[in-house]
């Protein structure tokens, strides 16, 4: 991998450092947040249980709450200021609950009849009172928190698997199964379909918005992170290959300007988006080699004309435009366009690529299980991955936060 993590200036490797690791669920854990500026982790689990886990003097974190729920949990989120808890069930039920100020007890409010398949996501947003929810039902919701009462709804061509929203505009992103995120413009009891954002060939697993620069980051099955300039209104879109397997979490860290990137190949990639970076080109097609002319496998008249074999088609990473194998068998590292790693370049391009634009602009991390979920509490720099060998931890990242 052309990314390597760099030293410090006193020689020392900057890499995440495990805090803490918390164990003892039975059943894969759907997901599982920080609660800021506090030692508390909340976890939902396909166990049924929502668990509060508080860290204790031995410096181990112990549930201090084991709740059961009624349908498999599967989604959670957390506010702080008003100590209120809602839970996201496989039922398509959301429950809400207030919180104690020690997180030893927890009192049920309401429930939410939100979807008719699992709660993916669920979002409270204090600011405009609602709970915002996506489920596999192909429905993203919103509730009134005062009320309990259903204000809208909307549904995609497929299920929805994530979701953010900004509350200042009113704009919620909702990525679903099919690989597009829908644009919507929120109002009261309304909504206006903005657009639809196309990009990903996989699903779309994960979301996270740069409130500042508005700028949303989608994470895909295909293996990709794209930027999406949301607030420049231009439809400019950056592309970041730099994972091996699904893209399963994403958190932004507004101080330094960094993307946290999680995936099921177990790595951390760590992004620099302080810096200028180039939009992916579009893929141009053609029945020939942009530079020798050879035809390719599809072209039969070409091939019989010349009495040739066909060629396989390969696009250049750099200009988009198409050639063959021995027009473009180079390899290169082309950070600004995203790329960590070597991609296909064609000849030309690859004389024009410079050392400094060679030059890593991220840096990944072997975490040592495959990510699931992450959370992020940027006060402390700390980061909570969540993986499938049913393992929460706690990481500091410091030391590589710019």
């Amino acid at each position: 991998m052309a990314a390597e993590i760099k030293p410090n200036k006193q020689g020392a490797v900057r890499k995440p450092v495990l805090v803490n690791k918390i164990e003892g669920c039975t059943d894969a854990i759907s997901m599982a947040i920080l609660v800021p500026k506090v030692d508390v982790v909340i976890s939902v689990s396909d166990d049924k249980t929502l668990r509060v886990w508080q860290k204790r003097d031995s410096g181990q974190y112990w549930p201090s709450i084991y709740h059961a729920m009624p349908s498999e949990a599967s989604s959670v989120n957390y506010n702080p200021e008003t100590r209120r808890l809602f839970v996201g069930q496989d039922n398509g039920t959301i429950s809400e609950y207030d919180m104690e100020e020690d997180f030893n007890r927890m009192t049920h409010r309401r429930d939410y009849i939100a979807h008719q398949g699992r709660v993916t996501s669920v979002i409270f947003s204090l600011a405009c009172e609602w709970v915002l929810s996506c489920g596999k039902d192909k429905y993203f919701q919103w509730h009134c928190s005062e009320t309990g009462r259903r204000l809208g709804g909307y549904q995609a061509v497929a299920w929805c698997l994530c979701m953010e929203f900004d509350e200042q505009s009113k704009y919620a992103f909702v990525g679903d199964y099919s690989g597009q995120i829908s644009v919507l413009k929120i109002k009261d009891t309304t909504f206006e379909h903005i657009t639809t954002l196309k990009g990903h060939s996989g699903s779309v697993r994960c979301l996270a918005w740069d409130i500042e620069r508005k700028l949303l980051f989608s994470g895909s099955f295909d293996q990709s992170v794209i930027v999406w300039d949301i607030g420049g209104r231009q439809g400019t879109a950056f592309e970041l290959q730099g994972h091996k397997d699904k893209v399963q979490g994403l958190a932004y860290i507004h101080a330094s300007k960094q993307l946290v990137s999680a995936s099921d190949d177990c790595i951390l990639g760590m992004w620099s988006m302080d810096v200028k970076r180039i939009e992916t080109p579009e893929w141009i097609d053609g029945d020939s080699c942009s530079k020798c002319g050879a035809p390719f496998f599809w072209n039969f008249r070409k091939m019989w004309d010349e009495k040739t074999i066909g060629n396989r088609q390969h696009h250049c990473r750099k200009c988009g435009k198409v050639f063959c194998n021995k027009c473009s068998g180079k390899r290169s590292t082309i950070p600004p366009m995203g790329y960590e790693y070597e991609v296909r370049v064609c000849d030309s391009c690859h004389g024009t690529i410079t050392d400094e634009e060679k030059a890593p602009l991220a840096t990944f991390h072997d975490l040592r299980h495959s990510i699931v979920h992450i959370d992020l509490d940027a006060t402390r720099n700390l980061l909570l991955t969540t993986g499938k060998d049913r393992i929460m931890k706690v990481w500091d990242i410091s030391s590589i936060v710019h």
